[in-house]
């Protein structure tokens, strides 16, 4: 089997639809694919009802959080397999962080545009067609200008990374798993020491995380060196968790390819076990949107 837990499509950042995600993972030869949109399960159904033979779909979130222990806080990324969509308490935290995250890129908007770059809130809206507004569609605003080439510059610091870059209201790490689990959804660091992307938590807060059902780690990940899988690996070890490995997928917006890195069948496995609200999703299931495990 082989097994990707983590890509996105045009439900938040990524560049391929949900339904093209789904050829795509079978045209790769993978097994197993998790959609897994920032903040939204706007793209399950689409992503359901066009998983061709061969290939389960494991709808998922990856969960905007941030650890407050530090000022200011640092954010981290939950990825939630299978919760239950129409849970209550998740589904309305969920919504205010894409409220957020709207008005923070209006905002952003209005900085580049005090910066004497002429962007317009029209047209990023525009390129996020419908998904919720996030840096990548200012990032496309940048690179029509010519001003960068790719998504990865338009996130250095002298733009979107730092510069012209406000902070994200987040969901608290502790409430998020509540949240995740309380669905019957199973929560799985992303990156977790991914020291490029910025801050990254101390290992005695993956150790609070586990206890307050951390399930597992995202170890091997295009962000992480040899030495950071080697030590996410230590760190499962030492506090009970699985470990993970994912592309990360986003299309065109980020460089790296569909299923360069893979998971166990054995931690998949695991997931499976744990998780008690939606369902994997085969060809020929009833239904657009995973039903709710009983």
């Amino acid at each position: 089997m082989r097994i990707d837990l983590h890509v996105h499509s045009t439900a938040s950042d990524g560049t391929n639809s949900p339904a093209e995600l789904m050829k795509l993972a079978a045209d790769v030869g993978l097994s197993v694919v998790a959609l897994t949109d920032h903040d939204t399960v706007a793209g399950w159904a689409e992503a359901a009802a066009a998983v061709p033979d061969g290939l389960t779909l494991v709808p998922g979130i990856e969960v905007s959080a941030r650890w407050l222990g530090v000022s200011p806080g640092i954010g981290l990324h939950l990825l939630a397999y299978l919760p239950d969509p129409d849970e209550p308490e998740l589904s309305a935290a969920l919504r205010r962080v894409r409220e957020n995250r709207a008005g923070r890129a209006r905002r952003m908007v209005d900085l580049l545009r005090a910066g004497g770059i002429d962007v317009t809130w029209d047209e990023v809206l525009a390129d996020a067609a419908g998904a919720p507004v996030g840096r990548p569609h200012l990032a496309h605003a940048l690179i029509r200008r010519g001003l960068v080439g790719t998504v990865s510059e338009a996130f250095a610091p002298q733009w979107l990374g730092q510069r012209f870059r406000l902070p994200k209201e987040d969901i608290e790490v502790f409430e998020a798993l509540r949240l995740i689990t309380g669905a019957g959804g199973v929560p799985v660091f992303a990156h977790p020491l991914a020291h490029k992307r910025g801050r990254v938590v101390p290992d005695g807060v993956i150790a609070e995380m586990a206890a307050a059902g951390l399930a597992g780690l995202e170890a091997d990940h295009p962000d992480h060196g040899p030495a950071e899988r080697a030590h996410a690996r230590d760190l499962a070890a030492a506090y009970g968790l699985f470990v993970t490995g994912s592309s990360d997928f986003h299309g065109t917006n980020k460089p790296t390819g569909l299923a360069v890195e893979t998971t166990t069948p054995a931690s998949y496995e695991r997931i499976l076990d744990l998780a008690t609200g939606a369902c994997p999703v085969t060809p020929g299931a009833p239904g657009a949107v995973p039903p709710a495990r009983t």
